[in-house]
């Protein structure tokens, strides 16, 4: 339990998909003993799990609070502004509710515009993760925008300087450790700005998993793509790329696909998979379409011989480069933005154009001619991997946040 007089924190998190849960559990596990109180109001679909993973480990110091139905779908409204006011009016309840002294964000991006018009907090302070900075990139490679990546950069450039001026906002954390210099060069108030290490989940002991997810087989060239299954993540792409591989190739690979499939792509991707399977018999193809623990995940990468993440253009971080690193797997991905610059820094794989399905088709041509070891640096994977723990993740949010000072009101300012 945190000592007497510390910080209330309070989480707020309307979205049960992605790395919630995960970031939510990394936190009641990891602040027990630290300076920080923490609460959480969070989307149905996370109470329940939460509620029974503390249970299982006896933590009892942790208030968690079910969003209503309500509140949840407005704070996931597809009208970016509907669901920023929505986001900004929850916290202000829950944490009055609660009584805490600090709001924190997972997703800060979505609360940029309440931030920028400088709404007032009553007094309480602000921090969040801002998950997908963009302003960025040309400074990270290859970067050819198309006209609504121009207009969602010219936004992201208007907002950001306005939202860091906000008195109440004590410290924006972001997971792509270039844009931190970036905004500290480029924003007065950059210096709120600081880089958190993306958690990888520390892996299971014992990896042999009673069931494995799939079974590959063992005279071909094992890859995987894993995770949350949406057309982002470059599924269709995939298969176009398979589909186009030289029958000797495909002979001598073997590909697995495995997570929840989307619901709005699972008709298509069974349609392309049959084809595929129809006019490509050599291949050895499998989906798996539900949802991986941890342990399943860890079996299925070391089962592997690489890691696919074919992400279309994808803006931010991905877990699926540190469980890659993790079991020392090299990963194909796209050589745009920080994915492409993890990759090309750490040498974790092959950073190609994955809209371009021939590219994703001869970086994996080149894994099964030459070997996953002929494209990948162990020591710069095992260097991606280091300091992103669960633990390196909560400390750095506790400690920027026990010494930041307590905001100013906006009306003594102006005074």
């Amino acid at each position: 339990m945190a000592p007497e007089g510390t910080r209330h924190m309070l989480v707020l998190e309307p979205d049960a998909r992605g790395h919630a849960l995960e970031w939510l559990t990394h936190l009641a596990r990891c602040t027990r003993g630290l300076s920080l109180r923490l609460s959480m109001a969070v989307a149905p679909g996370l109470a329940t799990p939460l509620a029974e993973m503390m249970a299982a480990e006896s933590i009892d110091d942790i208030r968690v609070a079910t969003l209503a139905p309500g509140e949840v779908a407005g704070c996931l409204a597809s009208r970016l502004a509907t669901s920023a006011f929505s986001r900004w009016r929850a916290m202000g309840r829950y944490a009055r509710d609660c009584g805490a002294d600090t709001g924190f964000f997972l997703g800060l991006d979505h609360l940029s515009l309440p931030l920028a018009l400088q709404l007032p907090t009553h007094g309480l302070r602000l921090a969040g993760i801002l998950f997908r900075p963009s302003v960025h990139y040309p400074s990270l490679g290859p970067y050819r925008p198309g006209a609504a990546e121009r207009l969602r950069d010219v936004r992201k450039r208007l907002l950001y300087p306005a939202m860091l001026r906000h008195p109440a906002l004590a410290a924006l954390f972001s997971l792509d450790p270039y844009f931190t210099p970036y905004a500290r060069r480029h924003y007065r108030h950059g210096s709120k700005v600081h880089t958190i290490p993306d958690p990888a989940a520390p892996l299971p002991a014992g990896l042999v998993a009673t069931s494995p997810a799939v079974r590959f087989p063992v005279a071909r060239t094992r890859f995987v793509l894993f995770g949350s299954l949406t057309e982002r993540k470059g599924v269709f792409a995939l298969i176009e790329a398979l589909a186009r591989l030289e029958p000797e190739i495909a002979r001598k690979i073997a590909v697995a696909i495995a997570g929840q499939v989307d619901p709005a792509i699972r008709a298509e991707l069974r349609t392309r998979l049959r084809k595929l399977s129809a006019t490509r018999p050599e291949l050895w193809l499998r989906l798996v379409d539900r949802w991986l623990s941890d342990r399943e995940v860890a079996t299925l990468v070391e089962a592997s011989d690489a890691v696919l993440a074919p992400y279309q253009r994808f803006v931010g971080s991905s877990g699926v480069l540190l469980w890659a690193a993790k079991l020392g797997r090299p990963i194909v991905t796209q050589s745009f933005g920080l994915l492409g610059r993890f990759a090309r820094d750490y040498r974790l794989g092959l950073a190609v154009d994955t809209t371009n399905p021939s590219e994703i088709a001869d970086a994996i041509a080149r894994i099964a001619r030459s070997g996953p070891a002929s494209v990948a640096d162990p020591a710069g994977m095992a260097r991606f991997a280091a300091n992103r723990s669960p633990g390196d993740f909560v400390a750095t949010i506790v400690d920027r946040l026990v010494e930041a000072k307590a905001p100013t009101p906006i009306a003594e300012r102006a005074a």
